[in-house]
């Protein structure tokens, strides 16, 4: 049973500090990439950050970079997004997302997402 399950989020005071964990199974991780998604109310689901299958790629959304920060732990099967100096407007509902593609074969994947709530 392929399962990605986010947790990290929570509510957070502007400037503070967040760290996203997703923790994947049932499905070989490590041929994955990955990407963290956010959605907040009203809009449309967009992406924060991506990371290739082995970690050497890493892509950014504009307004995250410089305080954020994806990486992976492959043994661990485990994906992270660290983001720092959060701000109002970083309130959503945070995804993770695994993609696999070996044509023709194309996989994917989301995990149910975790709340994140910056708010003084």
């Amino acid at each position: 049973q392929v399962q990605l399950v986010e947790s990290g989020g929570g509510l957070v005071q502007p400037g503070g500090s967040l760290r996203l964990s997703c923790v994947a199974s049932g499905f070989t991780f490590s041929t994955f990439s990955m990407s963290w998604y956010r959605q907040a109310p009203g809009k449309e689901r967009e992406l924060v950050a991506s990371i290739s299958s082995t970690g050497g790629n890493t892509n950014y959304a504009d307004s995250m970079k410089g305080r954020t920060t994806i990486s992976r732990d492959n043994a661990r099967n485990t994906a992270y997004l660290q983001m720092n100096s959060l701000k109002p407007e970083d309130t959503a509902v945070y995804y993770c997302k695994a993609v696999y593609v070996q044509l023709p074969v194309v996989r994917v994947y989301w995990g149910q997402g975790t709340q994140v709530t910056v708010s003084s």
